[in-house]
Order: structure tokens, then sequence, then C-alpha cells
């Protein structure tokens, strides 16, 4: 087999492999977890049940791939807030995106978590997550113990934003995550500025 001839099996398998990654989202969304199975995904992604099995043999295979998907799309999501001019307000954006075009991924992602806590195969991209979310906090957020508090309101602001019928909006929940970070954020800025300026001082 060419080089080319194996580039486009590697495309197929790989757009292959995510349409049941998102059938699978959409199972859990619409019917939850014990809903999933191959033959389930199967018929949501129009294939048939020989393509699931051959890419995910088991459904706790299915499961992992999915959460590593959500958690694959929300990191990215994550990077692009901590770059951004005013990271808390790019988060507060994507968090009340669960109320509308990412309810998929917020539904599937809680339900993956809860099965993680007694699912050893899937703790790993709990952990994952738990560690993207404080990393992104610790600049904004230095002490730990206060970090921990403000993580947690992230995530049930994400699972609020998911199931309440009148949703807050980004300025709200900027404003919710400005109260909690507190002078930690403008006491972490002022202490970088002083760090930049004593560098410059000593250039």
């Amino acid at each position: 087999m060419t080089a080319p001839e194996q580039d486009g099996r590697r495309r197929k398998g790989e757009r292959r492999r995510k349409l049941l990654i998102e059938a699978t989202m959409r199972v859990i969304e619409r019917d939850g977890l014990p809903a999933v199975s191959q033959r389930v995904v199967a018929q949501e992604a129009g294939v048939p049940p020989s393509a699931v099995t051959y890419y995910f043999p088991a459904v706790d295979d299915m499961l992992v791939a999915a959460l590593t998907a959500c958690n694959d799309d929300y990191l990215a999501g994550l990077a692009e807030c901590a770059a951004a001019p005013d990271p808390l307000a790019r988060l507060a954006e994507l968090i009340v995106e669960s109320s509308g075009p990412r309810r998929a991924y917020v539904a599937a992602e809680y339900e993956l978590f809860l099965l993680a806590a007694r699912h050893p195969a899937l703790q790993a991209e709990a952990t994952r997550w738990v560690g993207a979310v404080d990393a992104f906090l610790a600049p904004l957020v230095p002490d730990p113990v206060r970090r921990t508090g403000v993580a947690a309101a992230v995530e049930g602001l994400f699972l609020r934003c998911f199931y309440a019928a009148d949703p807050p909006d980004a300025a709200g929940v900027h404003a919710i995550l400005t109260t909690l970070v507190g002078g930690q954020a403008s006491a972490a800025a002022e202490t970088s500025q002083s760090r930049s300026a004593d560098s410059g001082s000593s250039a």
C-alpha cells in the first residue's frame, strides 16, 4: 500500500471514529448512559453494527472515547480563555454555551463524570479536567484553597446553565466569577507587574 493510500485510510478511519463518538454523545444526551450500546450507536450514526465493533470492541471503549473527546474540546476552550484579554469574560461565554449549542457536550460530560466516580477507566479523564481548570485559575487565584472553591463554582455554573429554565447570561456569569475571584486576581496582576518592573530595572 502506498503512503497516500495509507494516509487516505487513516483519515477515513478518523472521520468514522469521530462520527461514532458524536453519535454516542447524542445518545447519552437524549437517553442517558444506560441506553448506550453498540447497536444503538450504530443506528444513531447510520452505520452497520460491525463498523462500531471495529473501532470500539466494548461499550466501555466508546464511553472512554466520548469523555476524552469532550475533555479535548473543553481543554481547547480553556486554552482560548486563558489567552483572551479578559480570561474570566471568555470563560463566562464558554459556560453559558451550556444552555445552547453545547448542550450535548455538557450532558455527555457530566453523565460520564458521574460514571467515572465508580469506573477506573474513566478516572484519568476526570482528573485531567480538574487539573486543567486548576491550571487556568492558578494565575487568577493564587491561594489554593480559594482556587478549589472557584473551580467548584465553575463546574456548578456549567451545570446550572445546562439545567436551569432561566439560565444566567454571560454578563451574569462573568459577574459571579469576578466576585468569587475578588482581590485575588488583582493581587496576582500587581505581583506580575511588579516582577516585570523589577526585571526591567535590573536590566
